[in-house]
């Protein structure tokens, strides 16, 4: 099984979906922690890239392209920026290609994780959005039946909130919380799993 351009539009369409559906809990959780606004970051971020979505390529990489372009002019936040990050490294990968297969999820999610930690300066273990979609790459080494992906990726998504949730933050502005963070979950890997959910439907 492979994935096309118009899996990737449909795929932006429902993110755009469910980061308005998720705005409100997402600016709960952040409220928590640090600004209060992922929940609005986001969902102007995502119905952005999915207006950017070209409606007749099919050259994936372009609409990778497309999607970071209107990443980077839509947010300057820290979570937006790897997003960004993230479109720009698949676009990379993708170059030329019409179709990605299941099989090669595992190894593009490792390559945009990797990206996202050189950028953001992020650790495996710091409890952020990073640790997520470690979680993710991770469930889907070897996977290669788009079925088995989405509950792979579904469960790994959850897993890892609960596993973070009793620890404490250690990046970014809530890492001043110390202790007050364990029992909470980080709003950038409560985004990944809502977001995630919605895509892989």
């Amino acid at each position: 099984m492979a994935l096309d351009a118009d899996d990737l539009r449909l795929a932006a369409d429902r993110a755009r979906d469910a980061a308005a559906a998720a705005h409100d809990e997402l600016n709960a959780a952040d409220g928590r922690l640090g600004d209060g606004d992922t929940g609005v970051m986001l969902k102007r971020l995502f119905a952005a890239i999915a207006e950017a979505a070209p409606a007749d390529e099919r050259d994936v990489s372009k609409l990778f392209q497309a999607f970071a372009k209107a990443c980077a002019a839509s947010t300057g936040s820290s979570l937006g920026t790897l997003v960004t990050v993230a479109m720009m490294t698949l676009a990379k990968a993708t170059r030329g290609r019409e179709t990605v297969p299941v099989a090669e999820l595992a190894g593009l999610l490792a390559a945009v994780r990797d990206q996202m930690m050189a950028r953001g300066g992020a650790q495996l273990g710091d409890k952020s959005v990073v640790d997520a979609l470690d979680a993710v790459a991770r469930s889907l080494d070897g996977v290669t039946d788009g079925a088995a992906a989405r509950a792979a990726a579904r469960a790994a998504a959850i897993a890892a909130l609960d596993e973070f949730r009793g620890r404490e933050n250690r990046l970014g502005r809530a890492r001043m919380f110390g202790a007050r963070t364990k029992g909470l979950d980080d709003p950038g890997m409560l985004a990944f799993a809502r977001l995630l959910d919605a895509v892989i439907v």
